[in-house]
């Protein structure tokens, strides 16, 4: 169920973009495997165009969404229930690292933005790039032009290239998912090293753990 509600959302998100956004001005790919030195990652809508690079991630989620920037996990609540989730924040961070990174761009020209399809409101203050409506609009509202035509164009090409002939699949990054979860060299999050480190307060102070040296804005530990 929570596979076709993804499914759907995203459909929903690739139309809208096809109704609101000019095809000659933002090049638009959907659903696409980016490969890493750490693994790969999965871009649900990505958006190529002289006002930058936009990373898309989909939420489809009804009720009420409480989180923060820092919070490892954000909550939907539905008909007084709790689901925990991923921040999806932290994800869109390690997918603009590794995007910059096989596009050999500079990491300001990547945008990102979480985008809440279902029928649901927010209940805490969350960032100005997590939104429920007007996707089009807010993409629209970046209007300094960042890329060159030229930029853009060879862009586009490596990406086009990268999908015609990349072999990877859903079974692949699910696979990376949990190699990467069992690393003790990089963090699963965001895809920062991770560094040893000693606890200093509470009940487990002087014990050893793993620690993201990205903290505080990534703060995944593991035991050591």
């Amino acid at each position: 169920m929570n596979i076709l509600k993804g499914w759907l959302g995203e459909k929903k998100t690739a139309f809208r973009m096809w109704l609101f956004l000019n095809k000659r001005t933002y090049k638009r790919f959907h659903n696409i495997i980016i490969p890493s030195p750490n693994g790969t990652t999965q871009i649900d809508h990505l958006i190529v165009s002289p006002f930058g690079i936009f990373i898309i991630e989909t939420k489809n989620k009804k009720g009420w969404i409480f989180g923060s920037e820092n919070r490892a996990k954000w909550t939907q609540s539905i008909y007084g229930n709790n689901h925990s989730f991923q921040n999806p924040l932290k994800q869109t961070y390690r997918q603009k690292k590794i995007l910059a990174g096989f596009l050999q761009i500079e990491g300001t020209a990547i945008q990102t933005v979480i985008y809440f399809a279902g029928d649901c409101r927010f209940k805490t203050q969350l960032p100005e790039n997590v939104i429920r409506s007007r996707l089009s609009r807010y993409i629209k509202q970046f209007k300094k032009q960042t890329l060159t035509s030229g930029k853009v164009d060879q862009i586009v090409r490596t990406l086009e290239q990268h999908v015609s002939e990349s072999e990877l699949t859903k079974r692949d990054h699910i696979r990376s998912l949990r190699q990467r979860h069992q690393s003790k060299i990089i963090c699963p999050k965001c895809g920062s090293e991770l560094v040893e480190r000693t606890a200093k307060k509470g009940p487990n102070a002087g014990r050893r753990f793993l620690g993201c040296e990205n903290f505080p804005r990534c703060r995944f530990t593991k035991s050591v």
